[in-house]
């Protein structure tokens, strides 16, 4: 057995052995607002329950190890200190993810994300509908944990209202886990789904900032085919294909049997582009769901 003390290992390694080694985590999908009524949305794997009368939760938007920074749901919730946390289920892992990216100041998660946000009925920051559960909450108290990169800052959250939709209860009324599919967090990309052994990966928004899902084409973002997942997961890209790829991949054989079959036809045109880029997408290949999902009648 190997033995590590925090003071011989760089803080970004302390940092991934107790990431990789406290799991699963659950994660706390943060809405708050600034005191402009800019929206922020993020989540956070430092989190739980941590009392139930009152009810509290507790969640830490840590220092940034690498540069000492501070994230805006800290800022905002210094400045209006009022949350919603909503409960992260698999059908909402790519969008959460995507939310992750550590965009400007400013800058909408909910719109970043391909989210609907809807009023809550206690706070200012509003909530995801899409989210099985939320809780609006009052923050009580921010305590700081230290005051370098990696340090956390405890939001301790008291419980005013929960929502909780009907999708995820059982038959006596109690939150069924295999409905909720919860997700949490591991070490690195790794995350687990609580309604089942699986583990999977999603490659984390890091110093990277994907265009989003309102910078895309309106017939992909208003698919009836891809999924909130696979929007997430084309939002995480920081540019589309160009023009000469585009092209390019418009001369395989499979877009050019599409065309002569659906010359006439923009409609199914359009689902076999998106059911072809979501079979990519499963595939694992972003960049290929991309290219035909771009691709011209």
């Amino acid at each position: 057995m190997k033995t590590f003390y925090p003071k011989d290992l760089a803080p970004v390694d302390f940092h991934a052995l107790l990431q990789g080694s406290i799991a699963p985590r659950p994660i706390a999908f943060v809405s708050t607002v600034d005191l402009q009524g800019n929206v922020n949305l993020s989540p956070f794997s430092f989190f739980n329950l941590f009392s139930t009368n009152p009810p509290i939760l507790i969640f830490s938007p840590s220092r940034r190890v690498r540069d000492n920074t501070t994230k805006h749901t800290l800022e905002n919730v210094k400045e209006v200190p009022e949350v919603v946390i909503h409960v992260v289920g698999f059908n909402l892992v790519e969008q959460m993810s995507l939310a992750s990216t550590e965009y400007d100041k400013g800058v909408n998660e909910f719109v970043k994300a391909g989210l609907t946000s809807v009023p809550s009925v206690s706070v200012k920051p509003p909530r995801v509908k899409e989210s099985p559960i939320a809780f609006e909450c009052k923050v009580n108290e921010v305590k700081p944990l230290g005051e370098v990169g990696g340090s956390g800052n405890l939001v301790i959250c008291e419980v005013l209202v929960a929502h909780v939709s009907e999708t995820v209860l059982d038959e006596f009324g109690k939150i069924d886990p295999y409905k909720l599919d919860a997700v949490a967090r591991l070490g690195g990309n790794w995350y687990s789904r609580a309604s089942g052994d699986s583990l999977f990966q999603i490659p984390k928004p890091l110093r990277t900032k994907g265009i989003g899902v309102d910078q895309m084409p309106e017939h992909v973002r208003n698919s009836t085919i891809l999924t909130g997942n696979n929007l997430g997961r084309l939002g995480n890209v920081e540019q589309l294909p160009s023009e000469e790829e585009i092209l390019d991949f418009s001369t395989s054989e499979v877009i050019q049997e599409m065309k002569i079959r659906f010359q006439y036809d923009l409609d199914s045109w359009l689902d076999h582009l998106h059911l072809l880029a979501k079979e990519a997408l499963e595939e694992g290949e972003l960049e290929k769901a991309w290219l035909i999902l771009m691709q011209k009648q």
